[in-house]
């Protein structure tokens, strides 16, 4: 079946990266993070995420492109891709009613 949609597969990646509890808590806290990006220790202490697991977590999120990080000295810093997490969320809504107006929905 071809797919219709070429940024399908995009999204798919990104939801599945969301779809864990503790990967939807790290993206929440970094989204309410600072712009430059919340260290990974804060993020282990605040979730309360053994080490190792934290590192497969934020790695998922980095390959789906909904994070990114960035080295100062030996800190690692995790900030929100905020235009894919926008792109992400308005194509969950850009047809809603299928009227292709989101002003239209339900507020």
């Amino acid at each position: 079946m071809a797919n219709p949609d070429p940024r399908l597969d995009l999204m798919v990646q990104q939801l599945k990266a969301l779809g864990h509890p503790a990967r939807l808590s790290i993206v929440r806290l970094v989204v309410r993070g600072p712009v430059e990006g919340t260290p990974a220790g804060e993020i282990q202490t605040r979730l309360d995420i053994p080490g190792s697991t934290l590192s497969h977590h934020l790695s998922e999120l980095a390959q789906a492109g909904l994070l990114k990080s960035t080295r100062q000295g030996t800190t690692l810093r995790y900030a929100a891709c905020f235009d894919l997490l926008r792109n992400l969320t308005s194509y969950l809504w850009e047809d809603c009613c299928g009227s292709g107006r989101r002003d239209a929905c339900c507020p």
